[in-house]
């Protein structure tokens, strides 16, 4: 089967200032989630804390530490990013080890997805992961897009990392997100230029190992036939599911309001976690969901366009990974709050509480504003030399 490649060789890269529309998008979606954790928060964080704004000043905290790290990925040359690299894998790599070891790592219901930062609160690594691999694999891609031999590319190094990556997520017993960092690995295999007849034997290895892996806990296979029969389940499984339904369905189409007495999100176990977005959608109504979208299609469509028109095809590449990362973790979490799909645990970007969420998230938006500033020079030229044709015209 054929090679194709949605990012070919690049031109000299040309600096611009960035892009303006993706740094407002970000800060707004930040600000939107912050407001919303407040009001769907308080009521949680008054019973189990005593402090309403418990979890807000913690996701500010760790929303100061993101800033941080998206100031930093938005100045940084991409050659020093390359330079990071090795640190910031075995960085991500090695915190997925820590949660094995007693002690430094924090079991909940069977699963170890988090490390104890002492005096704070926890961290996951896997969040780490997501951003570690997205570099891992376009660094590596650009790097064979550059090899004359058409016999001395390989992608079995990539391969052999996507399994690693996956592999310690699955580990953890946190099904949802090894599945997610997996799929987004293909993701980046595809955009790059992979042959699409690799993609035949690998699928037909991880397709049965999927379904193994959903069978060998009794668990899975409960949120799955919960899914399916949701009603039989209200009461267990599908409570969260069924509780934030009644929290949708109260909205409406103009919402209750904010700080008018939300009564149905107070009924969602954790709410301020993977379904913060139903406390959003009774505040706001439909008006709500239809503002959000709007707002995160426009935030696909600058990073995408970022992506498709940046210069150097790492930093495009990347921005390709990032972008997929977070417009789907935001699709996939709606997805699950609307009883779409079973259960995943994905967190919403930008809503859900979570330092290491918010951390990450604001980090891969640094690097995508960065890349917004390399435009294709011969697109630029073109478009200069259409519009010197209208002119004169």
């Amino acid at each position: 089967m054929s090679r194709f490649s949605f990012f070919t060789e690049r031109p000299i890269e040309k600096y611009k200032k960035a892009d303006t529309a993706l740094v407002i998008l970000t800060f707004l979606l930040w600000g939107i989630g912050m407001v919303t954790l407040y009001f769907c928060s308080s009521g949680f964080g008054q019973r189990a804390f005593g402090n309403s704004l418990h979890f807000v000043e913690r996701q500010l905290i760790s929303s100061a530490v993101g800033f941080a790290a998206l100031f930093f990925f938005a100045s940084i040359k991409f050659d020093a990013v390359r330079k990071l690299l090795p640190m910031i894998v075995f960085g991500a790599i090695i915190l997925c080890l820590l949660t094995f070891i007693p002690g430094i790592g924090v079991e909940r219901n069977g699963a170890r997805r988090w490390i104890k930062i002492p005096y704070f609160s926890t961290f996951q690594p896997s969040e780490a992961i997501k951003f570690a691999l997205v570099l891992f694999l376009a660094n590596f891609f650009d790097k064979q897009e550059r090899i004359v031999l058409e016999e001395d590319k390989t992608v079995f190094p990539a391969f052999f990392g996507l399994i690693v990556f996956s592999g310690v997520v699955f580990a953890q017993q946190d099904f949802s997100t090894g599945l997610f960092v997996f799929l987004l690995g293909l993701v980046m295999f595809f955009v790059s230029g992979a042959k699409l007849s690799w993609f035949i034997p690998f699928s037909c290895l991880a397709i049965p190992a999927v379904f193994l892996m959903v069978l060998l806990k009794p668990y899975r296979v409960d949120r799955l036939i919960g899914f399916f029969s949701p009603e039989s389940y209200s009461q267990t499984i599908n409570y969260q599911t069924m509780a934030a339904n009644r929290a949708i369905s109260a909205g409406g189409f103009w919402g209750q309001g904010i700080g008018t007495g939300l009564t149905r999100i107070n009924s969602i176990p954790e709410v301020q976690s993977d379904y913060v977005f139903a406390g959003w959608v009774e505040a706001m109504g439909l008006l709500g969901v239809i503002l959000y979208l709007a707002v995160l299609g426009m935030f696909a469509w600058r990073t995408y366009y970022c992506s498709l028109t940046c210069s150097d095809r790492f930093a495009a590449l990347t921005t390709f990974g990032f972008a997929t990362c977070l417009v789907a973790q935001s699709l996939a979490n709606i997805a699950v709050v609307g009883g779409v799909i079973p259960t995943t645990g994905i967190p919403l970007p930008f809503f859900s509480s979570g330092g290491s969420s918010i951390i990450f998230t604001l980090a891969m938006c640094g690097f995508m504003i960065n890349a917004s500033r390399l435009e294709n020079v011969e697109l630029v030229e073109s478009n200069e030399y259409k519009t010197e044709e209208l002119m004169y015209e």
